[in-house]
């Protein structure tokens, strides 16, 4: 028999009462305090009550992308206070006089000049600059976070990691300085959330998520995110050609069935920066890296040989040097192998001179190479320090870690607004020129990026070599548990950074390995995604028992 909806609402007695035999009323109860109904999931009012209730009407997969974009966007809007209209240097005041006295060069970013050249000519100039890198640096951050949820990362482990970088100087005031290394670095970490999103969409038989088809494509966004990044590493940096390139061929080699797409559209990228350094920058007008600027890592490294191996030179290749510098300034400037530009920008070194004799200069480069190519390998790998040691060299020849200082700009631009200059009566300079939001605020924040500075955390703080050699270990053993070879293809980035910057590199500057402090901190997170994972048996059954990588 069927109850009726009275008989049902009987069923349930109140708390304290005696059940009731079938057919007689049940026994009174005791009294309890009638309290009003709130409606359900109603919390105390106020503030707190209505985000909650705001969040909840998020669906399920954009609440980790926006906690994290709107979290680390705060982070950032509090550096952009302090410091604004944002950190300069002299490459910063470099640019501003490309675009506004000239001329241009592609010595330097000439998109970025490009970018410099628009925020100059509307309200709010270079501060709109450094706002758009906030934006773009808080939603790459959040893009990671959702890439790496696809191999397992909950959002509780990487929403914090994205929140302590945004907080952490070496990464959160990185994006407020006026660099062309912010974008590159931004585009960087682009290409290493898109190559995670290409391998963890598409399951392997060892590992597949439970109801996951076999070939699952990425979305299209992923490529076109994919495309452009490694387009702008190479219209951000001259050298992100080799980034691009290493980078692009390593998710190809990684996902059987696009190599063919992947190394096109790696090709592409890497064809179209090196059109644009060859043939239109040179159309339009913009001036090429002088030569003595090309050649100048060559010059440092005659100068190391001779240093240590004077005999190696013939007299006829010594007063070919001696027509540029002294002899004993290229024993000085050979005995310190860790920075080129203190060599080649002595007022006693004459470029014209360079570049006068640089086909005889580099003939003797390459006898030296030939005669002692431990000692030309022993300057590179020397001036590479900050891309594979952990550790910085000795202060005394400046092979400690090369750190921009957060201060305000001096009133000379660094030297390049100095009385008598162009720059000191060009109006555009005075974008350039600190003023805070809020001074006490300004002055947290120095004293906060200050405290990083400390030399016995330089090791840990500042060298991005740490982080990628804690990359590779997290890879390996989430590699080892998970059976997912594919994953390998995420050493790609980091492996990038330490071979362009040891290749080529004048001194130990920390921003030339910022992408690694980035991308080091999210391969730990692999770790605790293996929790709760099982390898396959012997005989192909999977126990895969990971639990939502959403939550």
């Amino acid at each position: 028999m069927t109850p009726t909806s009275n008989d049902a609402e009987s069923a349930v007695a109140e708390p304290g009462a005696e059940a009731a035999p079938p057919g007689k009323p049940a026994p009174p109860g005791p009294a309890t305090p009638q309290r009003a109904l709130r409606p359900a999931g109603s919390g105390r009012p106020g503030r707190l009550g209505r985000l909650g209730r705001l969040a909840r009407r998020v669906p399920a997969h954009w609440r980790l992308p926006l906690a994290v974009a709107v979290g680390t966007e705060l982070i950032l809007l509090l550096w952009w206070a302090a410091f604004y209209p944002g950190l300069t240097s002299y490459d910063s005041a470099m640019y501003v006089s490309q675009v506004t006295i000239g001329p241009w060069s592609s010595d330097h970013s000439v998109l970025y000049d490009a970018m410099i050249w628009l925020v100059l000519h509307i309200p709010g100039k270079l501060a709109l600059l450094t706002l758009a890198q906030t934006f773009a640096a808080a939603a790459t951050l959040a893009y990671l976070c959702v890439a790496l949820r696809g191999l397992g990362c909950r959002g509780r482990w990487t929403a914090p990691i994205a929140l302590l970088l945004a907080a952490a100087p070496p990464t959160g005031a990185f994006v407020l300085f006026i660099w062309k290394d912010v974008p590159f670095t931004l585009c960087s970490l682009v290409v290493f959330a898109a190559t995670v999103r290409l391998i963890a969409l598409r399951p392997t038989e060892a590992a597949r998520p439970t109801g996951a088809a076999r070939g699952t494509a990425a979305p299209r966004g992923d490529w076109w995110a994919l495309g452009l990044a490694l387009l702008g590493l190479g219209l951000f940096r001259n050298n992100g050609l080799g980034v691009a390139l290493v980078a692009g061929l390593a998710v190809a080699i990684a996902v059987p069935g696009r190599r063919v797409v992947l190394t096109a559209l790696t090709t592409a990228s890497v064809g179209v920066s090196l059109a644009c350094q060859l043939f239109l920058y040179p159309a339009l007008g913009i001036q090429q890296p002088s030569v003595s600027s090309v050649f100048s890592l060559n010059y440092h490294d005659i100068a190391v040989v001779y240093a240590n191996a004077p005999e190696s030179f013939t007299a006829q290749e010594k007063a070919v040097m001696a027509e540029v510098t002294p002899l004993t300034e290229w024993t000085a400037g050979g005995s310190n192998c860790y920075v080129s530009d203190q060599f080649v920008s002595n007022w006693q070194f004459n470029r014209t001179a360079a570049e006068k004799v640089n086909s005889q200069l580099t003939d003797i480069w390459t006898h030296a190479l030939k005669t002692r190519p431990d000692l030309v390998l022993q300057a590179r790998i020397c001036r590479g320090d900050i891309a594979w040691s952990p550790f910085p060299g000795p202060p005394a020849l400046s092979g400690d870690t090369w750190i921009a200082y957060p201060g305000v700009a001096p009133q000379d631009l660094y030297g390049l607004a100095a009385p008598g200059t162009p720059m000191a009566s060009d109006p555009y300079r005075l974008a350039l020129y600190s003023h805070p939001v809020s001074q006490r605020l300004r002055t947290v924040a120095a004293t906060w990026y200050n405290a990083f500075r400390v030399p016995q955390l330089d090791w840990i703080v500042y060298r991005g070599a740490t982080w990628c050699y804690l990359a590779y270990a997290a890879i390996a053993f989430y590699v080892g548990r998970r059976r997912m070879r594919a994953v390998y293809a995420l050493v790609g980035v980091p492996l990038a950074y330490q071979l362009t910057v040891l290749a080529a590199n004048p001194a130990p500057l920390y921003r030339y390995m910022v992408g690694p402090l980035f991308i080091g901190p999210f391969c730990l997170a692999l770790i605790p995604a293996l929790r709760g994972y099982e390898q396959p048996h012997e005989d192909g059954g999977d126990r895969e028992r990971d639990r939502d990588a959403g939550s």
